[in-house]
């Protein structure tokens, strides 16, 4: 099973967000074994801090997005794999799972905020970052 943390899938300020550290106790709690997360967005980037004093338990691996719902710019795969190995620097190459921030599509009116060429690209630019992190990691 996989834990998904979300605060929404729009472009707003996202001053209100709850930091993952408030969370994190809690959630490491639940009999999941995989922990999803947005890491990608500005708001929330700096969130690999967390994994310098929080173990992970177990059995369990990071899913941080790397990747943002939440903007049409498509990330570079250079800091894509930046962002895969600072989590990978903490938890453990093996405990990471590279993913999105959140669904492209996961309001009820199934009209995502960001074209769905722009997702493909985005997703082009996940694999390729993910393939320069694994080939700095291994």
């Amino acid at each position: 099973m996989r834990l998904h943390t979300c605060y929404g899938i729009n472009e707003g300020p996202r001053v209100h967000d709850a930091p993952l550290s408030d969370l994190i106790e809690v959630l490491l709690t639940v009999s999941a074994s995989a922990l999803s997360f947005e890491a990608a967005n500005p708001r929330h980037e700096h969130v690999y801090h967390l994994f310098e004093t929080v173990r992970l338990p177990p059995g369990m691996v990071l899913l941080p997005g790397v990747i943002s719902h939440a903007t049409s710019i498509v990330e570079h795969p250079d800091t894509i794999a930046d962002r895969i190995i600072r989590f990978a620097e903490r938890v453990g190459k093996e405990n990471v799972v590279a993913s999105a921030d959140c669904g492209f599509s996961s309001q009820a009116t199934y009209r995502p905020e960001i074209h769905p060429k722009i997702v493909w690209a985005k997703f082009e630019s996940l694999a390729e970052g993910a393939r320069r992190a694994t080939a700095k990691l291994w």
